[in-house]
Protein backbone atom coordinates (compact mmCIF):
# COMPACT_ATOMS: atom_id res chain seq x y z
CA UNK A 1 0.00 0.00 0.00
CA UNK A 2 1.54 3.37 -0.99
CA UNK A 3 2.10 5.63 2.02
CA UNK A 4 2.73 9.37 2.06
CA UNK A 5 3.95 11.00 5.29
CA UNK A 6 3.64 14.71 5.94
CA UNK A 7 3.55 17.27 8.72
CA UNK A 8 7.18 17.48 9.74
CA UNK A 9 8.98 20.73 10.34
CA UNK A 10 11.06 22.85 12.69
CA UNK A 11 9.75 23.41 16.21
CA UNK A 12 11.18 24.67 19.48
CA UNK A 13 11.66 22.36 22.43
CA UNK A 14 8.41 21.95 24.31
CA UNK A 15 6.35 22.49 21.18
CA UNK A 16 4.03 20.17 19.29
CA UNK A 17 3.67 18.72 15.82
CA UNK A 18 1.16 16.40 14.20
CA UNK A 19 2.33 14.02 11.52
CA UNK A 20 0.01 12.41 9.02
CA UNK A 21 0.43 9.37 6.81
CA UNK A 22 -2.04 8.94 3.97
CA UNK A 23 -2.52 5.55 2.34
CA UNK A 24 -3.55 5.28 -1.29
CA UNK A 25 -4.06 2.55 -3.82
CA UNK A 26 -6.53 -0.32 -3.96
CA UNK A 27 -5.46 -2.11 -0.78
CA UNK A 28 -7.69 -1.58 2.23
CA UNK A 29 -5.97 0.56 4.85
CA UNK A 30 -7.87 -1.12 7.68
CA UNK A 31 -6.31 -4.51 6.89
CA UNK A 32 -2.90 -3.26 8.04
CA UNK A 33 -1.52 -2.66 11.49
CA UNK A 34 0.47 0.56 11.36
CA UNK A 35 3.59 1.90 12.96
CA UNK A 36 5.76 4.98 13.22
CA UNK A 37 9.53 4.74 13.30
CA UNK A 38 12.24 7.38 13.30
CA UNK A 39 15.86 7.62 12.29
CA UNK A 40 18.32 10.22 13.49
CA UNK A 41 21.58 10.91 11.63
CA UNK A 42 24.13 8.20 12.27
CA UNK A 43 21.65 6.05 14.17
CA UNK A 44 19.56 3.01 13.39
CA UNK A 45 15.86 3.28 12.68
CA UNK A 46 13.95 2.98 15.94
CA UNK A 47 10.41 2.15 16.91
CA UNK A 48 8.14 4.97 18.06
CA UNK A 49 4.59 3.63 18.21
CA UNK A 50 2.36 0.92 16.75
CA UNK A 51 -1.40 0.99 16.25
CA UNK A 52 -3.80 -1.91 15.78
CA UNK A 53 -6.04 -2.21 12.74
CA UNK A 54 -8.94 -1.08 14.91
CA UNK A 55 -7.03 1.96 16.08
CA UNK A 56 -7.98 1.21 19.66
CA UNK A 57 -4.81 -0.54 20.77
CA UNK A 58 -1.44 1.20 20.77
CA UNK A 59 2.04 0.60 22.11
CA UNK A 60 4.88 3.07 22.54
CA UNK A 61 8.61 3.26 22.95
CA UNK A 62 9.54 4.29 26.48
CA UNK A 63 11.23 7.40 25.15
CA UNK A 64 7.96 8.85 23.82
CA UNK A 65 5.40 7.39 26.24
CA UNK A 66 3.17 10.10 27.68
CA UNK A 67 4.24 12.65 25.04
CA UNK A 68 3.29 11.06 21.71
CA UNK A 69 -0.08 9.67 20.65
CA UNK A 70 -0.61 7.44 17.65
CA UNK A 71 -4.05 7.19 16.05
CA UNK A 72 -5.73 6.35 12.78
CA UNK A 73 -8.89 7.14 10.86
CA UNK A 74 -9.76 4.14 8.70
CA UNK A 75 -12.52 6.07 6.93
CA UNK A 76 -9.90 8.57 5.73
CA UNK A 77 -7.13 5.99 5.19
CA UNK A 78 -4.87 8.10 7.38
CA UNK A 79 -2.49 7.46 10.26
CA UNK A 80 -1.51 10.20 12.71
CA UNK A 81 1.21 10.91 15.23
CA UNK A 82 0.56 13.72 17.70
CA UNK A 83 3.84 14.79 19.27
CA UNK A 84 3.78 17.01 22.35
CA UNK A 85 6.51 18.26 24.68
CA UNK A 86 9.07 17.76 21.95
CA UNK A 87 12.74 17.48 22.87
CA UNK A 88 15.88 18.02 20.78
CA UNK A 89 16.51 14.28 20.95
CA UNK A 90 13.25 13.73 19.04
CA UNK A 91 14.94 15.22 15.97
CA UNK A 92 14.83 12.59 13.21
CA UNK A 93 13.20 11.56 9.98
CA UNK A 94 9.88 9.98 10.86
CA UNK A 95 8.51 7.09 8.82
CA UNK A 96 5.12 5.46 8.75
CA UNK A 97 4.87 1.78 7.94
CA UNK A 98 2.23 -0.88 7.32
CA UNK A 99 2.25 -4.46 8.52
CA UNK A 100 -0.08 -7.21 7.34
CA UNK A 101 -1.16 -10.39 9.10
CA UNK A 102 -2.05 -8.86 12.46
CA UNK A 103 -5.34 -9.42 14.26
CA UNK A 104 -7.85 -6.56 14.34
CA UNK A 105 -7.04 -5.64 17.92
CA UNK A 106 -3.33 -6.44 17.83
CA UNK A 107 -0.91 -3.54 17.31
CA UNK A 108 1.99 -3.78 14.96
CA UNK A 109 5.31 -5.05 16.23
CA UNK A 110 8.27 -2.92 17.18
CA UNK A 111 10.56 -4.46 14.58
CA UNK A 112 11.08 -2.46 11.42
CA UNK A 113 11.93 -5.50 9.28
CA UNK A 114 8.45 -6.93 9.92
CA UNK A 115 6.73 -4.04 8.12
CA UNK A 116 6.12 -4.49 4.39
CA UNK A 117 5.34 -0.95 3.27
CA UNK A 118 6.99 2.34 4.13
CA UNK A 119 6.33 6.01 3.55
CA UNK A 120 9.07 8.29 2.31
CA UNK A 121 9.70 9.95 5.67
CA UNK A 122 9.19 13.46 6.98
CA UNK A 123 11.83 15.49 8.81
CA UNK A 124 11.20 16.67 12.35
CA UNK A 125 13.72 19.09 13.85
CA UNK A 126 13.46 20.25 17.45
CA UNK A 127 15.61 23.20 18.44
CA UNK A 128 16.77 23.81 21.99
Amino acid sequence: VPLQASGGGLVQAGGSLRLSCAASGRSSFSTYAMGWFRQAPGKEREFVTAISRSGGITRYADSVKGRFTGSRDNAKNTLYLQMNSLKPEDTAVYYCAAQSGRGYYIPGTGKAFEYEYWGQGTQVTVSS
